[in-house]
């Protein structure tokens, strides 16, 4: 009898935990991820989009595998924006921030030191359901996937909740009460380098953009639409900060500001936003 009840602790134990497991499988299944379906492709030159998902705000663009640094530029009305690109030959994901219209899209190899020559160009007309959609999927600056830490942290803090405010207010909260600014990478770190989302998690401290773009994976991947700022504070000072979309209000949060309990009196300028 004893050994009874025992096989069925054990069983009902078992089940609970495949039950667990299969909750959070279906949990990260839900987050947006971008892909090349190879639906829709266009290629001129060595330039190769994958425009399977413009409705959805993204492309995904590759270049012939060189041996050679490749740019990408991409512009619309009123918008130029440049990109670094691999050169080997694999797809990467680039947002269509800018919304509803028409993309041009360059691509330049590099021909010797820093001159680049133009090897592919390509028009596209976008035409998305909605135009939030692109903040909602992993991108260079914003960059993350279904196992990178703060999106599974974000999946436990945040599990059954349905109200983009609460979720909001939760990961901004977490990133209050548990990440420091740090001041040494401030003053040592190079130009031009992206944020670390994944440094800044185990460390548990980072830069304005590093902050920054780990709230935005936070809030992406439980379906709150979140934009990475980067512009000036003040007069001249490099700056990024979040910008989300919570029950259709913009919502403000500059982890920075929190951090160093800054007043956030100064003038916030924006540049470009990812």
């Amino acid at each position: 009898m004893f050994a009874e009840r025992k096989s069925k602790r054990i069983f009902t134990t078992c089940v609970v935990a495949v039950l667990a497991l299969c909750f959070a499988i279906l949990s990260l299944a839900e987050i947006k991820m971008p892909e090349a379906s190879g639906k829709s492709v266009v290629k001129k030159g060595d330039l190769v989009i994958d425009n399977s998902h413009m409705d959805q705000g993204y492309i995904m663009i590759k270049a012939t595998a060189s041996k050679k640094r490749y740019k990408v530029r991409i512009t619309t009305s009123g918008a130029k924006l440049n990109y670094d690109l691999n050169s080997k030959g694999e797809y990467e994901v680039f947002p269509l921030q800018f919304g509803n219209g028409k993309y041009e899209v360059g691509l330049y190899r590099q021909a010797s030191g820093t001159k680049y020559e133009a090897v592919g160009k390509a028009n596209l007309k976008v035409k998305m359901d909605d135009e939030l959609n692109c903040f909602l999927y992993p991108n260079q600056y914003v960059n993350y996937n279904e196992k990178t830490e703060c999106v599974v942290a974000a999946s436990e803090m945040c599990s059954g909740m349905t109200d983009q405010a609460e979720i909001f207010k939760t990961v901004c909260n977490y990133i209050k009460s548990n990440f420091v600014y740090d001041f040494i990478k401030s003053v040592t770190v190079g130009k031009g380098v992206l944020p670390d989302i994944d440094g800044c998690w185990s460390t548990k401290m980072g830069i304005c953009q590093d902050l920054s773009a780990m709230t935005c994976a936070m809030l992406r991947s439980q379906g709150v639409p979140a934009r990475l700022m980067i512009g000036t504070l003040g007069v001249n000072t490099y700056h990024a900060w979040v910008m989300a979309v919570v029950n259709g209000e913009e919502k403000f949060f500059d982890p920075t500001a929190e951090l160093n309990a800054s007043s956030k009196t100064d003038t916030y300028t924006t540049e470009r936003y990812y």
